[in-house]
């Protein structure tokens, strides 16, 4: 089969990502051998061609999110799902048996790997095949595409755990969505909303603030003026808000915390900007607030996110599909931040 591998790091993309031939993976026992008809771009993505933060196998095939169609079955397949099924990936990987695992706390397990990023050597979606354990697919509603599945199911399940499973979001509420133009701040706006809650998102220029809007925020600012936040303080009375949905990270955090109501809550699951940022404490404990954490998410959750994407109610925005012959280009293209919304790449059209 074909695979976008790469064998060494390199701030370059275009340098070390190659498309070769490799052996098309058997599923052992527990797993399904499916054929990837779509998979979807992350920043981990870069984090591994990079080589920071963290050490990855090699040689590596990256992509966390793909949706395709099961080809084969391991011996120990339980039934649930068949030859045939459309499926999407949930990149969780955990142990299924500590203590968090079984009382539905999969994302704190100790054992947790994200499938793509710190799987391998050469394990992950960007290929042409790909293999997972049963337990790590779900099953696609029929009227959700390959490509529309591929481009919400990690951001989608990441932001639903953010609001609904760690922020515990309410209708009425004041949710600040950070980086709205990006794939989580795309999802994090349609899933607060679901809630009817009132919006306001953050993006870096007009055009990305007006694409905000059309997707259902109440307000947008933009983080990259120097008071942003004054302006979120202004659109809310000077009231400030409820949540903070937070990924960008050292350049904005201060001013997120400062937002804050009495009792508000921040979640964060990403610092893209930086990880050295600081706070005033005061706002921690006289305004009693909650700062929160949040890494992927639990199985139902993104079950929850392809319910509502069949019902129309959550709306993948796809900036650019990539033939696979020049994927590498979708790395480059997300490095340089110029998107809204997911890249996507399809194996199967090289």
């Amino acid at each position: 089969m074909k695979a976008a591998v790469y064998r060494e790091h390199s701030k370059d993309p275009r340098k070390v990502v190659k498309i070769e031939d490799v052996d098309t993976p058997k599923p052992k026992a527990n797993e399904v051998l499916v054929k990837v008809e779509a998979a979807l771009y992350n920043y981990n993505d870069l984090w591994g061609i990079w080589g920071e933060p963290i050490k990855i196998p090699m040689p590596h095939i990256s992509g966390s999110d793909m949706a395709g169609t099961v080809v084969e079955l391991g011996e120990n397949v339980t039934g649930n799902i068949k030859v045939g099924d459309r499926v999407v990936s949930h990149p969780n990987l955990t142990c299924r048996v500590c203590k968090e695992c079984t009382s539905g706390r999969e994302y704190d397990c100790q054992s947790r790997q994200v499938w793509g990023f710190q799987t391998g050597p050469l394990w992950g979606g960007y290929a042409q095949y790909t293999h997972l354990p049963e337990v790590n697919v779900v099953k696609l509603p029929d009227n959700v595409s390959f490509t529309d599945a591929a481009a919400i199911s990690m951001v989608g399940m990441t932001a639903w755990h953010m609001l609904v499973t760690r922020a515990r979001i309410e209708p009425g509420q004041t949710v600040l969505i950070m980086g709205g133009g990006s794939g989580m701040g795309i999802a994090g706006i349609q899933i607060a909303k679901l809630f009817n809650c009132d919006v306001i998102a953050t993006a870096g220029n007009k055009d990305k603030m007006d694409k905000c809007i059309q997707l259902g925020a109440d307000h947008a600012v933009n983080h990259r003026e120097a008071d942003w936040h004054k302006k979120v303080r202004g659109i809310t009375g000077r009231q400030g808000v409820d949540v903070v949905f937070e990924h960008i990270g050292k350049s904005t955090f201060p001013q997120e915390v400062g937002l804050l109501k009495m009792g508000g809550t921040l979640v964060s699951t990403g610092a893209t900007t930086g990880y050295d940022s600081s706070i005033d404490l005061r706002y921690l404990f006289f305004r009693g607030i909650n700062l929160l954490g949040a890494t992927q998410g639990t199985k139902a959750g993104m079950e929850e996110v392809m319910r509502w994407t069949s019902k129309g109610r959550i709306k993948p925005v796809i900036d650019t599909i990539y033939p696979f012959s020049n994927m590498v280009e979708g790395h480059v293209k997300m490095a340089d931040s110029q998107l809204f919304g997911k890249l996507v790449t399809t194996p199967q059209k090289l």
